[in-house]
């Protein structure tokens, strides 16, 4: 069943990036709805509520994840027939992921504004929407040089320096710890975003958080980009995001665990960068401040008051 199958891939990490996680809980979704055998709209909208909560507790950090799916089950509101609610999860799913691809095209657009011609980047993680905005200035022609983490303990960097060297960009690919090291040598840090909070503050790859605090302390601005759906409504009442901790293994193998009874292994795949050390983010809608955050929720979100309880 491919809902069962997206929501373990999800979980596993076979399928990574906080927008490539939401099209892919959207497209499972539009499946179950689209063979779901139900005999009235209560029975379906129950049905695809089950659907919905098992792909939403696959990855509770990002918030990209809950905010697509509750987009696509808003369209069940109110149906006199299966049909009609079908079709209606199926169109608004399909508005989801052409909003969400046209996306990552209109925030490389607005990010390579910020890219000087000559400039050294630093990019941390495989972030779709941060490579965008680099690749589009590559594109037009700017001379760019950039240094890639190596993102440990799953080695995500890897993927990003393939991408950076398919494209042709001189890249240098460093150890997370090396940061500080080169820090002086950068013109500019752009990362993408897992969840963005109403106060600004920026919860991304773990690591994220040292190398903005040393942006900060070498003067170096920090960019993130990032999809208007990664913003989280709930932290409007004071609603923390939770840090998803994962499995030991991926830091030490369980053999070597096994013989070291007085280690506990900590494996956090997420931390929060405050809003003082972020110069910018780059939404589809445009650059903003991090202090501009809760328009975001307000204007592009559509959350009600009534919905925050």
């Amino acid at each position: 069943m491919v809902l069962s199958e997206t929501a373990a891939s999800i979980k596993n990490m076979e399928i990574r990036g906080a927008g490539r996680i939401a099209r892919a809980a959207v497209d499972a979704l539009a499946d179950y709805a689209r063979n779901l055998d139900a005999s009235d709209p209560d029975t379906f909208k129950q049905e695809m509520q089950k659907a919905a909560d098992l792909l939403t507790g696959t990855r509770p950090t990002a918030v990209s994840l809950p905010n697509a799916v509750r987009s696509v089950m808003r369209a069940l509101d109110s149906f006199d027939s299966v049909e009609a609610a079908r079709d209606a999860v199926l169109l608004r799913a399909a508005e989801f992921v052409e909003h969400s691809e046209h996306a990552i095209e209109r925030i490389a657009e607005i990010g390579a504004r910020h890219i000087s011609d000559g400039d050294v980047l630093l990019t941390h993680c495989n972030s779709e929407a941060a490579l965008g905005c680099i690749l589009e200035a590559h594109r037009q022609g700017k001379e760019i040089e950039v240094y890639a983490t190596e993102v440990r303990p799953r080695g995500q960097g890897l993927i990003t320096i393939r991408t950076l060297n398919d494209a042709g960009i001189r890249t240098n690919y460093i150890v997370d710890s090396a940061v500080r090291y080169f820090i002086n040598d950068v013109d500019l840090v752009f990362v993408g975003a897992d969840a963005i909070a109403v106060n600004g503050a920026v919860v991304n790859k773990i690591g994220t958080a040292q190398i903005a605090h040393a942006a900060n302390e070498a003067r170096t601005n920090v960019i993130v980009a990032a999809e208007t759906y990664k913003f989280a409504p709930r932290t409007i009442l004071g609603e923390l995001i939770e840090i998803e901790e994962r499995d030991p293994a991926e830091v030490l193998p369980r053999e070597v665990a096994e013989k070291l009874p007085f280690v506990r292994v900590r494996n956090p795949a997420f931390d929060v960068t405050p809003a003082e050390y972020v110069d910018l983010i780059v939404t589809e809608q445009g650059a903003i401040p991090p202090g501009l955050a809760f328009t975001v929720i307000r204007d592009y979100l559509g959350w009600r008051i009534e919905e925050l309880r």
